[in-house]
């Protein structure tokens, strides 16, 4: 496929919907004379659901999505860890458009589990090389100005189980640990404002409340920054998996960072060296040490339709790829579409408003002769950062990786439309 061909589909496309329209219709000499002779009952006949009454306003207090829609959840894979309190879910992203993710659907990451806190029970501390150690209830935080971002958050270990090769059948097992939500909230630089950071200090260390804490250091410099502390996300309280009252979200790092149930701030010249970011989060190297500090997420993507959960049901003809790119350096500049495993490329539509450290939605329109193709997609950032192929990965860092695999994924679609995860460089 040439640029030209991604850009317009020319006449091959506009014919073939125009007389799928027409054959629909019995217009068409030769092609539709089934349709002519049998009327569809769903346009000719008065149905059910247009000659009652449907549900009243209040049915739902809380709306749900439709029954036919059940099938778009979270899932997790029952083998990755010893306990679902200290685990993940995956966010269906094979299944959702746009780029904000309901939060319902928004992928969970645990260390001891979710935890049920009141906002009357909350408080947050700031202490350390700060001149006020202050502590702020939940209706202090609310009176300090407030602010709106949207940003994507994702685990470290996206992708990481594919670091050795494909495994997992699901774009929503492969790269599905990430969401993007509109959080609002305060920044936390306001906060340490009210406690006055001394010159000396140089790191924060934010913890939990949860029974895990999962403490994070961070540089001072990013905590000034554009670091929020939120109350919502998507318009609503955050979900109590989310870290219901109050989080941090930290944009364009990963997701380990962003503590959630965030209970202490603490102000040091030194970072603290927890668990979390010596023994966990560190990048495991060829020669045996390894790397850390590595929070920013870069620039990636990926294909979610069509996917191994989401094959090609309607046969060859007009075809359009959707998928998801994202920078944590900024945003994104540019996605390009494969269809023959990276021989060729041209380039995607970005969909929508492109925003810094968030999702960017991407469209491909092609016409599929029901060949089959090897679909990648690749990303490049607003700082010319492409996004690599996994043996450009591996050189540098071998293969006792599991964070940070930022490669390319390749989806093998068959001529019967079905789609299997493949690795292709």
């Amino acid at each position: 496929m040439t640029e030209d061909d991604a850009k317009d589909p020319g006449p091959s496309r506009r014919d073939f919907l125009r007389n799928s329209m027409l054959a629909g219709a019995g217009l068409v000499a030769g092609a539709g004379s089934a349709a002519a002779q049998t009327p569809d009952p769903l346009i000719t006949e008065v149905q059910p659901f247009a000659s009652a009454f449907g549900d009243p306003v209040d049915a739902t207090p809380y709306g749900m999505p439709i029954h036919y829609e059940d099938h778009v959840v979270r899932r997790n894979v029952e083998w990755l860890t010893e306990s679902t309190a200290s685990s993940i879910n995956f966010t269906p992203i094979h299944a959702l458009e746009g780029t904000i993710t309901p939060q319902g659907c928004a992928f969970e990451r645990h260390h001891s589990g979710a935890i049920e806190m009141s906002k009357g029970e909350y408080r947050l501390m700031i202490n350390g090389l700060v001149d006020r150690p202050l502590v702020f209830t939940f209706d202090d935080l609310l009176r300090f100005p407030r602010h709106v971002l949207t940003a994507f958050c994702e685990c470290a270990a996206n992708g990481g189980m594919e670091w050795g090769g494909a495994q997992l059948e699901g774009c929503q097992f492969t790269q599905g640990m990430i969401h993007n939500m509109e959080y609002t909230g305060i920044l936390l630089r306001d906060l340490l404002a009210e406690a006055g950071v001394k010159p000396e200090a140089k790191w924060i260390f934010a913890e939990g409340a949860d029974a895990s804490s999962n403490g994070r250091s961070m540089p001072l410099e990013k905590a000034m920054d554009d670091v929020m502390v939120a109350f919502f996300a998507n318009g609503e309280a955050l979900r109590k998996e989310h870290g219901y009252p109050a989080r941090l979200v930290v944009p364009g790092f990963e997701g380990n960072m962003w503590i959630k149930w965030l209970r202490r701030i603490g102000v040091y010249d030194q970072p603290v060296e927890s668990r979390e970011e010596t023994s966990k989060y560190t990048d495991l190297m060829p020669d045996g040490r390894a790397r850390k500090w590595t929070w920013i997420m870069d620039a990636k993507s990926v294909i979610t339709a069509p996917s191994p959960q989401v094959p090609i049901r309607h046969g060859p003809g007009p075809l359009v790829l959707t998928g998801l790119a994202w920078s944590g350096r900024g945003k994104v500049k540019a996605v390009d579409v494969s269809t023959d495993g990276g021989k060729t490329w041209a380039p995607a539509r970005l969909s929508g408003d492109v925003k810094p450290k968030a999702l960017t939605r991407f469209h491909f329109d092609m016409v599929w002769d029901g060949s089959e193709m090897f679909l990648m997609s690749r990303c490049t950032d607003e700082t010319g950062y492409v996004q690599p192929f996994k043996d450009e990965l591996r050189a540098i860092r071998g293969l006792n990786n599991v964070y940070h695999n930022n490669a390319v994924q390749t989806w093998w679609v068959k001529p019967d439309g079905e789609v299997e995860n493949v690795e292709i460089g």
